[in-house]
């Protein structure tokens, strides 16, 4: 992780998503569009289009089907790779990544670059037609170097979902390790500063249901307190649940194709 240059523990940017707790109220989208669309900002952005062109984006992920529907929602950036394709793609520093571990994409160096686009895995370089440059989510970096404490997405966010934080890449190591925090796509390797608290339950696999029996009236009537337990057909691991008030249950955060259900 960051930038180390034989000055101690330095400091670096990183962000942390909860998908638990967004709401796809989509305030990270409007704000952001908001600080950029129309405006200038030398050195670090050229103005964004009014339409077609969002750095932040909110993918919907839904799961089950009928009345069992589980919906996440993932907020999705610029993940300022400490391993980045594009500053490796863009050599003669069209895009940069500074001391703090923001990577920019230079509005000048880079126009006309339609080809530093491509080289992002996660596709979150924007192709800005109007101005003819590539764009990325620059972590406001422009609001950063003037004292703000956290960009706007996060600032904006009532739901606390989204938090940036300024701190040493040690600490930070210990913060993904202890609250169990993940990032997309690990096995690219490019080391994205963008993490995510519940994010592999979101992306796992559902198995979710009902019990109910036959009433003497014809009737269905849902029971409540029934031991469910799931086995792991590869692993031989078991989960048990008991249904709710309305007869329902789920497993969530399974990996595996195939699963046994017993009641």
């Amino acid at each position: 992780m960051g930038h180390n240059n034989g000055e101690g523990s330095m400091t670096g940017w990183a962000l942390v998503v909860d998908v638990s707790l967004c709401i796809n109220c989509r305030n990270c989208v409007i704000s952001t569009k908001d600080e950029y669309t129309g405006n200038t900002f030398p050195g670090y952005s050229a103005p964004h289009p009014p339409e077609g062109l969002d750095t932040i984006r909110v993918e919907r992920h839904v799961r089950g089907e009928g009345s069992l529907v589980d919906v996440t929602y993932i907020p999705k950036m610029c993940n300022h790779c400490d391993n980045a394709p594009c500053v490796k793609a863009a050599t003669d520093g069209a895009i940069y990544k500074r001391p703090d571990d923001v990577v920019v994409i230079d509005p000048e160096k880079s126009r006309g670059r339609r080809d530093l686009v491509k080289t992002c895995p996660y596709g979150m370089i924007e192709w800005n037609e109007q101005e003819q440059v590539p764009q990325n989510w620059n972590f406001d970096a422009h609001l950063l170097d003037a004292g703000w404490k956290e960009p706007r997405c996060a600032q904006a966010c009532p739901t606390k979902a989204i938090r940036a934080l300024n701190m040493p890449d040690t600490e930070l190591e210990e913060m993904v390790k202890t609250e169990h925090l993940t990032v997309i796509r690990p096995e690219l390797g490019t080391r994205p500063r963008v993490f995510y608290r519940n994010l592999d339950d979101a992306l796992s696999h559902l198995v979710a249901g009902n019990v109910c029996e036959a009433t003497g009236d014809g009737q269905l009537r849902n029971l409540e307190g029934v031991e469910v337990v799931l086995h792991d057909s590869a692993g031989g691991d078991e989960r048990t649940t008991t249904t709710d008030h309305f007869g329902d249950f789920r497993f969530s955060g399974l990996t595996e194709q195939t699963s046994t259900i017993e009641l």
